[in-house]
């Protein structure tokens, strides 16, 4: 594994505790056709200047871009599939390769809090590399990670570089939802799908992680893999005793809705309003979607018009999550409703037995 060095003013987003940076990461679970898919226009002589890879947060879609990186500022000719120790593996695990730039939100040192977006000078800085000339007519790569941090400036800023490339440049750019990028700029792009990973695949990845990343007990890990949705991003998340303790405890009352115990939700409530809890409380809303999926997968049959009040009531809810975080209002009375609504709506907890 190439040196994934940390200290406490080195933060960015999407950071794991323990877990290696993407950049770092040199093996890859799945996505075997997408890597073929860029081999295949490479050795063809018809390469992209630009790519979209696509799909759900944590699936590994900067996994599978650094690692194109790699491969490519290794030798643009062979594409081999190069080690933890060659140079530039170690290069672009410390972001220090000449012919790799990446845009992400990054802390710079000294300040106190991450950046919610990727500026425009931080756009104009990176887009600099184009400037120079890559060496051994090998290409220039930049890196977005991910588009959906770019600002309107900055999004109007990587458009005029993608609609006029210069020789030999690369954009390998990751989109979670790639319907809400410009047009413009999906539409200069090669997309690459990523599809969620398999529950095997992300116990895979996990079990696969190096210290100082905690092994799990393979019984957590089965379950964090079976929530994870195909995201090792949120397996890994799933991992932490306080988030797998909400996700039970949720599941454990939205299955007693037809019979609510009011001091248990309201605990719940309570322990969703702390000022550090946003990490529960997305846990909390994450159980809720799929308890609400699953409900209307099973109740398919019922009238249209029950489900959709099943419907109305999760929407509502994600409504009053949003307002809750963006005017930092209190979640206790979101929480509440919530079990309100849901067992007015008559949503019984799934069939067992």
């Amino acid at each position: 594994m190439p040196p994934d060095p940390r200290d406490p003013d080195d933060v960015e987003a999407g950071d794991l505790p323990g877990v290696p940076r993407p950049r770092a990461a040199v093996r890859l679970v799945g996505h075997g056709g997408a890597e073929a898919a860029f081999a295949q226009a490479l050795a063809a002589g018809r390469l992209h200047h630009a790519w979209l890879i696509a799909g759900p947060q944590g699936i590994g879609k900067a996994t599978l871009a650094y690692r194109l990186a790699r491969r490519l500022l290794a030798d643009p000719q062979g594409f081999p599939d190069i080690g933890p120790d060659h140079p530039v593996a170690r290069k672009v695990a410390a972001l220090s390769h000449p012919n790799l730039v990446a845009l992400r939100r990054h802390r710079a040192p000294g300040t106190k809090t991450l950046p919610t977006r990727i500026s425009v000078d931080a756009v104009r800085r990176g887009l600099d590399l184009f400037g120079s000339t890559a060496g051994n007519e090998g290409y220039r790569i930049c890196l977005v990670d991910s588009a959906e941090d770019l600002n309107a400036n900055s999004a109007n800023a990587l458009l005029k570089m993608l609609e006029e490339p210069p020789p030999r440049a690369l954009f390998l750019i990751l989109a979670h939802a790639p319907g809400r990028l410009l047009p413009t700029i999906r539409s200069r792009c090669r997309m690459l799908s990523l599809r969620p990973l398999a529950e095997a695949e992300v116990a895979d990845v996990v079990a696969g992680l190096p210290p100082p990343f905690a092994a799990p007990d393979p019984e957590g890990l089965a379950r964090a893999a079976a929530l994870a949705e195909g995201s090792v991003a949120r397996a890994v998340a799933m991992l932490d005793p306080g988030r797998a303790g909400i996700v039970a405890e949720t599941e454990t009352l939205l299955a007693r809705l037809d019979h609510p115990d009011w001091r248990r939700v309201l605990a719940l409530a309570e322990r969703l309003a702390g000022r550090d809890a946003e990490p529960l409380f997305e846990a909390a809303c994450e159980t809720v979607s799929r308890f609400v999926s699953t409900e209307l997968d099973r109740r398919r049959h019922e009238p249209p018009a029950r489900l959709a009040a099943l419907v109305e009531v999760c929407d509502k809810f994600a409504r009053a999550a949003r307002e809750a975080a963006i005017y930092n209002l209190d979640r206790r009375p979101v929480v509440l409703a919530l079990f309100a609504d849901l067992a007015g709506a008559g949503a019984p907890g799934p069939a067992r037995g």
